[in-house]
This record gives C-alpha cells, sequence and structure tokens, in this order.
C-alpha cells in the first residue's frame, strides 16, 4: 500500500488522469461481469443461459482490451486498433442478437424481458463506449450509437419478436448507448486536452528561456560588437605601423586596445550584475507561496521595536537601494531553499530591520535543523560546504557591499540565518521615483521571475524560490 501511495505520488496530475480514465474504462468490464452478467444472464430461462454469461465474459475482456488501446491511439502513442476495434463490433453483435433472441415472445412475461433487456443494454451500451473511443468527430459517436439501436431494432423483427416487446429493448440500447458514449468521449478529450496544457506549460517555459537568452545576447552583443570591432583595427593598425618602423604610434595604438578591453570587461560585469539582479518584495512574497505550498507556515514580522525606525516589509524595500535589496533578495531565497531542502521545517520567520543611515538586518529562522548540521557548520565556520555552496556565495555578495552573514542552530533547536548590510550614506533612489510594491505585485510576478531572476535556467525549468508561486502565499 505504503508503495503504490509513492508510486501515484511521484505521477505528474496528467499521467493521474489519464490512470484514472484507463482504470474507469476497466471497470466497464468488472461492471459487466459482476453486476449485469451474473445477475442477468445466469437467471435467463433458457438453456443457452450459460453461454451467453460466457459471452458476456469475453465480451468484458475484449472491449477493457480496446479501450486500453483505443486511448492510447487518442493520445497519439500507437497506430490505431483496427483489428481490436473489429472484434469488437463482433463480439457485441453476436451479444445483441443472442439478447434478442432471448426476448419473451409472450409480451405479458414483463420480469423476463427486463432481464434479457439488461443483457441486450449491456452488450450494446458497453460496446458502443469501447467503440466510440476509436474515432475523433462526435458525429461519428452519434452515428455509431444510432446504427446499434437500428441493428438491435432489424435483429428483432427479423427474430420474429413482437414490436411491443422489441420497442422497449431499443429505447433502452438508444439511451445507453448515447450516455456511455458521452462519458467516454468526454473522457478521452479530457485526457487529451489535460496533456496538451501539460505540453503548452513546457513550451511557454522554453520558450521563456529561449527569450532570455535571446535578450541577453542582444546584450552582449550591443556591449561587446563595438567595441571588438574597434580593438580589431586598432590592432590591424598597430601591426601596420610596427612592420613601417612607427613603434610609438603601435605603442600608443595597443594602449588604446588596451584601455577599450579593460572597459569592455568593465561592462560585460555590469551587464551580468544587472542580469542576476533580484527584487526583495517579489523574493519575498514568492518565498511566502512557495513555503506555504509546501505545508510550512511562514511568518513575516513587518515592525520591530528598539530598532531605530520601525517599518513594514514593504515600506523597507522602497527605500533600500537597488544593490542592498538584490543582496537581501538572494538570502531571502536561499534560505528558503535551504528550509525545503535540508531540514524538516514547520515553520519560517522572517524579520527585517532597517536603520537609516546605519544598516539592514535580515533575519530568516525555522524550527529545523538542516540534515547532519551541514548548514550549521557551514555557517559556523565560514567555509563552504561543496564547490559553489549557496552559503559561501552570500557571503561573497555581502562582503562586496561590506555586509556580514552568519548561520547556524539557536536554542530550541532552530536554525538562523542572519544578514546585515550597511546603508549607502544618500538614498539612491527617491521616493518619487519608485514604484510601490502593490504595483509591481500586481503587474510583473511572472515577467520579474524570469527578467530579473538568476537566469532563465534556474528561474523556468528549475523552479527557483518563489517564481511561480506569488500568487498563492497570501499569508500564513
Amino acid at each position: 500500500m505504503g508503495r503504490a501511495k509513492v508510486v501515484w505520488s511521484g505521477k505528474s496530475n496528467p499521467a493521474k488522469v489519464e490512470i484514472y480514465t484507463r482504470w474507469s474504462f476497466h471497470l466497464f468490464a468488472v461492471a459487466e461481469i459482476g453486476v449485469i452478467g451474473l445477475m442477468a444472464g445466469a437467471r435467463t430461462d433458457s438453456p443457452i443461459g450459460g453461454w451467453l454469461l460466457l459471452l458476456i465474459c469475453v465480451h468484458a475482456i475484449v472491449i477493457a482490451t480496446t479501450s486500453s488501446y483505443a486511448l492510447s491511439w487518442a493520445l497519439g502513442r500507437r497506430a490505431k486498433p483496427v483489428r481490436l476495434l473489429g472484434a469488437t463490433v463482433v463480439v457485441t453483435a453476436a451479444g445483441c442478437v443472442a439478447a434478442v433472441a432471448l426476448l419473451p415472445s409472450n409480451p405479458e412475461n414483463v420480469e423476463a424481458a427486463k432481464r434479457v433487456s439488461s443483457v441486450l443494454v449491456t452488450f450494446a451500451g458497453f460496446g458502443v463506449a469501447a467503440l466510440v473511443i476509436g474515432v475523433r468527430r462526435v458525429r461519428s459517436m452519434l452515428l455509431i450509437s444510432l446504427a446499434t439501436a437500428v441493428f438491435v431494432a432489424l435483429t428483432g423483427l427479423v427474430l420474429g419478436v413482437p414490436v411491443r416487446g422489441i420497442f422497449g429493448a431499443v429505447l433502452g440500447v438508444l439511451i445507453a448507448t448515447l450516455a456511455l458514449s458521452f462519458t467516454s468521449g468526454f473522457s478521452v478529450w479530457l485526457v487529451r486536452s489535460v496533456w496538451e496544457l501539460d505540453s503548452a506549460r513546457e513550451l511557454q517555459a522554453r520558450l521563456a528561456v529561449a527569450e532570455e537568452r535571446l535578450r541577453f545576447g542582444r546584450d552582449m552583443h550591443d556591449v561587446m560588437g563595438r567595441n571588438l570591432a574597434v580593438i580589431a583595427l586598432k590592432s590591424e593598425l598597430a601591426e601596420q605601423l610596427a612592420r613601417r618602423g612607427g613603434t610609438e604610434q603601435a605603442a600608443a595604438q595597443m594602449a588604446e586596445v588596451q584601455r577599450i578591453a579593460q572597459e569592455s570587461q568593465r561592462e560585460v560585469r555590469a551587464v551580468v550584475r544587472g542580469y542576476r539582479e533580484v527584487d526583495l518584495h517579489t523574493e519575498l512574497e514568492g518565498a511566502r507561496g512557495v513555503l506555504k505550498a509546501a505545508g510550512i507556515k511562514f511568518r513575516l514580522d513587518l515592525t520591530e521595536a528598539g530598532a531605530g525606525v520601525e517599518t513594514g516589509i514593504e515600506d523597507a524595500a522602497v527605500g533600500l537601494a537597488p544593490e542592498v535589496q538584490s543582496a537581501l533578495g538572494w538570502v531571502v531565497r536561499e534560505a528558503a531553499t535551504n528550509v525545503l531542502r535540508h531540514g524538516d521545517a514547520r515553520q519560517c520567520t522572517v524579520r527585517l530591520t532597517v536603520r537609516e543611515g546605519h544598516d539592514a538586518v535580515l533575519v530568516v529562522e525555522n524550527d529545523g535543523l538542516p540534515e547532519q548540521g551541514a548548514l550549521a557548520r557551514a555557517g559556523a565556520a565560514g567555509t563552504p560546504r561543496t564547490a559553489g555552496a549557496g552559503l559561501a556565495g552570500l557571503r561573497e555578495r555581502l562582503d562586496t557591499l561590506g555586509g556580514t552573514l552568519e548561520a547556524g542552530p539557536v536554542a530550541g533547536g532552530h536554525f538562523r540565518l542572519t544578514a546585515r548590510v550597511p546603508l549607502p550614506a544618500e538614498p539612491p533612489v527617491p521616493a518619487a521615483q519608485v514604484v510601490s510594491p502593490e504595483t509591481a505585485a500586481r503587474g510583473s510576478g511572472a515577467e520579474k521571475s524570469v527578467a530579473q531572476g538568476s537566469g532563465a535556467e534556474k528561474s523556468v525549468a528549475q523552479g527557483s524560490v518563489a517564481r511561480g508561486s506569488v500568487s498563492d502565499g497570501v499569508g500564513a
């Protein structure tokens, strides 16, 4: 049971819908044998009732196999099972003929007529339900139902069944086939639509990645294209001057080449740094959403007494310099990732304190220690766990701003990460030019996750912390 639960939970949502639909079709066969076959087929007043029950079992196996193969065809995974569809038609027709032959010639025998009619409806309804999976048009599904009802009526007339007796059976066949045709057709359409939506989502993610790569490529081309062309021309000029004996002019040209190369290096760094910047408010809202989705209670301390000016998360984020916001945003992202991956936390608390003219302090604390104390040792010793470890990268990022990072266990079995970043002397952005967090949250949740994240691969393909889940995290 536990293994089955793990297997089911490991499936994607489209796969779960498909499995549910397949087993629903298989239940048609179970219902045919168990509910109607044993109750109706075995109780007919004819000596061929046992053979009819055997035919019901064969029919159930055929429709179950046909449904499975036809569903795979409808999803584009195999060729159309023409032979199985033909076998379903033959077995269904044989069952209908046998059931019609068992209809009582005496219209007054109502009980026997009901039992035999139930068998007839079983053959016709479940047979048509399997056949419609192998067609795509709704018109074809309706024609199959109508053709089945007409076939039953003609069979009754040929076998001499009274019109009064055959009318009720034909009406029941028509209603059952239409209902089961709609059920099967709608189920197949639903499974196909779910898979198509999943494919569209993957395609959208790939297009976002490709678009981000193109944007970054354009930025790099704009930065490097002109400078490289100038470097090439000046290098060629220096070569010609050196061959003609103008060493001083050649040296001057090469000095200019060196200056342009250094300028290009600075511009490339600026492009990469802008490409990797994140927004603090978006990261906080995203962390709230993704942790809440994981069943972890998330709490934001909007004010803190005794820390200078008391301010909320939103106001503090607006007042912070862009480089400070970016650094603290990376801290929130890494902390939320560690809570998800390296512990068994049930609650996570974030506190942000801004002391004007001094520093900004961000504290992230959770009640689940990382596995084997890896993060605790890394935080206490100040050494990276592995090459490119998250805490080591955060320390390097904060060091460039003169900030510090502390991480380690605290009392009560909690793990706390504290980041301090000094504030610049002058506010870099006037308050009137800063977009409010409410506007940012309403307008650009999905675009920021791609354009401002640490690369499209990390934001879209790897689900970096709190991109798509911003709308889900509205509160703890």
